[in-house]
């Protein structure tokens, strides 16, 4: 690992003790954060495979329904029985955190509470496969938007799990080894300091000692 290009002294292995050990501590929190977004994801993508798979269940059959529908009554009777919808839908988009991630929600609210008005049209010069196709649909809304709100998390969640994931890689395989390093080449230079300064005083205490042995003499 490369060394950090740092003066080796001990204020600045101090300063990087401490950057070490805030690394560390920030590594930790984001695998816990990591892990946490992965079992999210995983129970969001159940979730959204069970729930495709019941909503194209029911797009096919409200498809054949309305297959019938158009063979028995012709495509222009279904249009024109379609064409002035008495039923209408708000939808409300919101939010909810996991993990620092915003996932949408979102919220539908019926123009009329009467379930009838589903049925824009008489029933005097329809049948009842346009009836159940029509109800069919209508039954498919909140799953169809529950499985758009469960895509779109899906895709969110995926985008911080790998944003985590590159963080935790870069702190736990390049910022605290060269911290690491540092700190380990920082420490063996001061130590070889130290131990040249240890050699030049017992030098000079050498050359003390020896000029006042020839002094003593030399009285």
């Amino acid at each position: 690992m490369a060394q950090l290009n740092v003066n080796p002294t001990r204020m600045e292995l101090s300063r990087l003790k401490k950057s070490l050990a805030t690394a560390m501590r920030g590594h930790k929190l984001l695998k816990d954060k990591r892990d946490e977004l992965m079992r999210q994801f995983l129970e969001i993508v159940r979730e959204n495979k069970e729930l495709r798979e019941r909503v194209e269940q029911k797009l096919s059959n409200a498809n054949h329904a309305m297959s019938l529908a158009s063979a028995v009554l012709g495509k222009e009777v279904v249009n024109s029985a379609l064409l002035m919808p008495k039923q209408g839908v708000r939808l409300t988009l919101g939010s909810k955190n996991i993990m620092s991630v915003d996932l949408p929600t979102f919220q539908t609210e019926t123009k009329s509470d009467n379930p009838e008005d589903i049925f824009s049209y008489g029933y005097a010069f329809t049948g009842g496969d346009l009836d159940l196709a029509i109800g069919q649909l209508s039954e498919i809304l909140p799953d169809l938007l529950l499985l758009a709100e469960k895509e779109k998390s899906v895709q969110l969640l995926a985008g911080e799990i790998e944003r985590t994931r590159r963080r935790v890689n870069a702190l736990e395989y390049v910022m605290i080894p060269n911290y690491q390093d540092t700190i380990r080449y920082i420490t063996m230079k001061l130590d070889e300091n130290e131990r040249g300064n240890i050699t030049r005083l017992m030098k000079v205490k050498d050359m003390m000692i020896k000029e006042q042995f020839e002094n003593k003499q030399n009285v």
